[in-house]
């Protein structure tokens, strides 16, 4: 499979990391443009082999795109780039780094439901905002292992749902399927399944207990 990321940031490179590593193709881009790339990719260990381009060629290149950018810098994104595209949403929703947004701050919408506004000609899975990057790098374990950690995934369409978790299976993960992109909120930031190292049933049962107006303590995840 082909992955373009944009943002290169720890989330964007650990999974260009992993994905690498299992065998898939990586295009990696950021903000400031290419020719910033070689200082940022300097000394990152297992990602030889990827290459870099602009978001807009990161985008093009792929057949799924993973976005992990600050959810501030989401207006700012191209739609036209992501036409067709399965993209997958590792972003959250920091207010004191985001600026406010009244659909969330009021429990109104989603992060991912914003961004598919955005991207209208995209199909949108959130996946990879529930998992610190350092995590990403040492929790996956083989498909028959008996203790895999499993990540929530959510989206409106069944075919993108399960494209996705393949690739999770293949980074290592299983996938444990939270609903539809206005159910979400469920491992949002602050919610029990956030950055949370469980299994598929511990997942599942973390998903039921959210609460849609309940946030844990800030940076409670990073335990």
């Amino acid at each position: 499979m082909r992955i373009g990321i944009v943002g290169a940031g720890f989330i964007g490179r650990a999974v260009a990391q992993i994905a690498l590593a299992a065998g898939h193709e990586v295009m990696l881009s950021n903000s400031r443009g290419p020719q910033t790339m070689s200082s940022v990719l300097a000394g990152i260990t297992g990602i030889t082999g990827c290459q870099i381009g602009t978001a807009e060629q990161a985008t093009q290149f792929a057949d799924v795109v993973l976005l992990a950018i600050p959810y501030e810098h989401i207006p700012s994104l191209q739609p036209a780039w992501f036409e067709g595209k399965t993209v997958l949403d590792a972003n959250n929703y920091y207010p004191d780094r985001d600026g406010h947004i009244a659909a969330l701050d009021t429990f109104q919408s989603t992060t991912s439901r914003l961004l598919a506004e955005h991207l209208r000609g995209a199909t949108v899975v959130k996946v990879f905002n529930a998992i610190l990057a350092a995590d990403l790098l040492t929790d996956g374990r083989p498909h028959d292992s008996t203790e895999r950690r499993a990540l929530p995934i959510a989206a409106d369409d069944a075919q993108a749902k399960a494209l996705v978790a393949g690739l999770l299976d293949d980074l290592g993960f299983d996938a444990v399927d939270a609903g539809g992109l206005d159910e979400s909120w469920r491992f949002e930031r602050a919610k029990p399944a956030y950055c949370a190292s469980l299994d598929k049933s511990g997942l599942a049962r973390a998903l039921v207990a959210a609460e849609r107006e309940v946030e844990l303590p800030l940076g409670s995840w990073r335990r």
